[in-house]
């Protein structure tokens, strides 16, 4: 059911990266080459990219540019629970960041990049949202570097569900959780780390006493400090539309990048491929220890 490719078999250092992104986080087209661009990054860092979907009835690790481009706006957004089903009913599957760590977890990697985590959803529990990323970074032993929790959800009361499920949360050269599109003004991370090599350290010990996963929190480069207007008019009328569950993610993103007239949209390739980039570098600090 698991099929990861020779490369990423013989690697010492691999960044597991999801699909979601490429077929839900830009607009049609746009999301392959920042896919390209991610793995790119990953491989210029001196690991290698294990892209992760399903195609043809199979968990895919690894995929090919071909491959990549199958990846469209009609694949199903999958998550944990997800996998089996779309494994064996033949669907095209764009892993989320749960998705991408269960089969991380399956498959042995240990470091992930992406956009943004998921988390409590505002308003809890109206709706009762609370993204199945949390549980599934809790149990796989994976650090994944994000531009922290995405800025549409409570990011307080994520940070706090994170600590309940002991998920160390270490802040990029920052004392403050990023808020995805925003370098500065979220809650006070738990813990910092200056480099790569020390980020590679305290997996390794977080890992040898037993725990599961991580996050990494790098701030943005290029930080929109103007967009949170924007996000509670973008949540105001995904609620008018009905539109709810994994829905709203892509629905909000879409609003943002019309409404900031694209300003939104180079955050988030240029955020998504530095994350990739940063991974690899803690990758290879890893394997070299």
């Amino acid at each position: 059911m698991i099929v990861v490719s020779e490369e990423v078999r013989e690697a010492s250092a691999v960044v597991a990266l999801e699909t979601t992104l490429i077929a839900h986080g830009f607009p049609g087209g746009e999301g392959v080459a920042v896919g390209l661009e991610s793995e790119r990054l990953v491989r210029e860092a001196g690991a290698v990219p294990a892209t992760i979907g399903v195609l043809d009835g199979e968990l895919r690790v690894g995929l090919t540019e071909d491959e990549l481009t199958r990846f469209d706006a009609g694949a199903r957004k999958v998550g944990p629970r997800d996998l089996a089903a779309c494994v064996v009913q033949g669907a095209i599957g764009a892993t989320t960041v749960g998705g991408t760590l269960a089969v991380c977890r399956a498959a042995g990697i240990r470091f992930m990049g992406t956009g943004g985590l998921g988390g409590v959803h505002r308003g809890f529990p109206h709706p009762p949202d609370v993204s199945a990323d949390l549980g599934e970074l809790a149990r796989t032993q994976a650090l994944v570097v994000s531009a922290g929790i995405k800025s549409l959800l409570d990011v307080p009361a994520t940070l706090e569900l994170l600590e309940s499920l002991g998920v160390p949360v270490l802040g990029f050269r920052t004392n403050e959780l990023p808020l995805f599109y925003t370098a500065h003004g979220g809650p006070v991370v738990p813990g910092r780390v200056e480099s790569p090599d020390e980020a590679a350290r305290v997996a390794r010990a977080h890992w040898d006493l037993g725990g599961g996963g991580l996050l990494l929190a790098r701030p943005p480069d290029r930080s929109l400090d103007d967009v949170e207007p924007l996000i509670e008019e973008a949540l105001a009328e995904a609620e008018r539309r009905g539109v709810t569950g994994q829905a709203v993610t892509p629905f909000v993103l879409s609003f943002l990048h019309e409404r900031s007239e694209g300003r939104t949209l180079v955050a988030n390739r240029e955020l998504v491929v530095a994350n990739a980039g940063l991974a690899a570098e803690v990758a290879v600090s890893s394997a070299s220890a």
